[in-house]
């Protein structure tokens, strides 16, 4: 961690995977960065959601485990030794005079930067949690959770999946080999995952190694001293059904929201900020976004998208800190890593 007041070519505003590519990216133009993040990890959604599910669309990784993404990403970026800023959000974003940045985070942290680059993913996030009594007993213990970290600690136990999108499907599909039984409740046949995911729950549901509990919704749990016992669940004419369990696992998305970057002075809509693709730039000159918080037309919210946007967002961020510096592209292959 650096003093109270520090000063950086670059401030980059998130530490998922794309932030991480950036900060790689920057030290390969012999640029500085400071990263900050509201979590208290690097990794933002990959190492908080989904540390252990595998990603298959990373190029040269048929199958990647979401925190060994970061790991790889983190070493990468590791030579140019960025400086993070953990555990803390920043709050105030002004731009001064001379065309630089100050920062200060909710720590009291201030930073100055020559550009900004905004890779916050969906903002802050938090999961839409069903509306039932007694949860916070209950995710006291352990009982109710809204991410899974590690597969091993459903090893044995009955678990309740409620939800109909990619993520209860894909947890249902992984979980289904570990777990003593895997229910999934959910209000209708039809599932929004991929079709081939919901192929495979079928086909599992029909072998008998899930049970599918439709067209049922949840309406309470059962237990003693925040220990789950059973998941109360309904149909739309009162009919219910116990389910016994040990843990609840409702996947009901995610409630997103900007929190300070809206009122920056960005192009904002929906919780998204506009940019000009080619350079990723916003409607603030020398400001960048780059990742799932970005738009443009036809964007594809993908995590190799992602790291496109960041060295473009990069390249677009030094010509903005040297304006009239000539600038030759050279690839990797040619310069190696600078401080290997």
């Amino acid at each position: 961690m650096s003093d109270a007041s520090t000063s950086t070519d670059i401030a980059i505003i998130g530490a998922g995977p794309v932030g991480l590519f950036a900060v790689f990216e920057a030290g390969m133009l012999g640029l500085k960065s400071h990263v900050i993040d509201a979590l208290g990890m690097v990794g933002g959604q990959c190492s908080a959601l989904y540390p252990e599910k595998p990603i298959f669309d990373i190029p040269a990784h048929p199958q990647i485990a979401g925190q060994d993404l970061i790991d790889q990403l983190a070493k990468q970026a590791a030579p140019f030794e960025p400086t993070y800023h953990l555990g803390q959000q920043v709050t105030k974003l002004e731009k001064r005079d001379d065309g630089r940045f100050t920062l200060t985070t909710s720590t009291g942290k201030v930073i100055d930067a020559g550009a900004v680059v905004i890779a916050a993913g969906c903002g802050a996030f938090g999961p839409n949690k069903p509306p039932m009594d007694g949860l916070d007993d209950y995710e006291d213990s352990g009982g109710v959770q809204y991410y899974v970290k590690r597969r091993a600690d459903f090893a044995g136990k009955k678990v309740v999946i409620a939800g109909g999108g990619d993520s209860a499907v894909d947890w249902a599909l992984s979980l289904h080999d570990v777990a003593e039984k895997v229910m999934v409740v959910h209000r209708r046949p039809k599932f929004r995952a991929a079709p081939d995911s919901s192929a495979k729950l079928q086909a599992l549901a029909e072998a008998g190694k899930i049970e599918m509990v439709i067209p049922y919704q949840l309406k309470g749990l059962r237990g003693e001293n925040g220990v789950l016992s059973h998941v109360v669940v309904a149909t739309l004419k009162g009919e219910e059904r116990e389910l016994e369990a040990d843990h609840l696992l409702p996947f009901f998305g995610l409630a997103m929201e900007l929190g300070p970057i809206a009122d920056w002075g960005l192009n904002v809509d929906k919780n998204h900020i506009g940019v000009t693709q080619a350079t990723m730039e916003t409607s603030v000159p020398g400001i960048f976004a780059i990742g799932d918080i970005a738009h443009y037309e036809h964007k594809l919210k993908l995590i190799l998208s992602g790291f496109a946007e960041g060295a473009s967002a990069i390249h677009a961020a030094r010509s903005y800190l040297f304006p009239d510096k000539e600038f030759h592209f050279e690839y990797s292959t040619t310069t190696g890593v600078p401080n290997e």
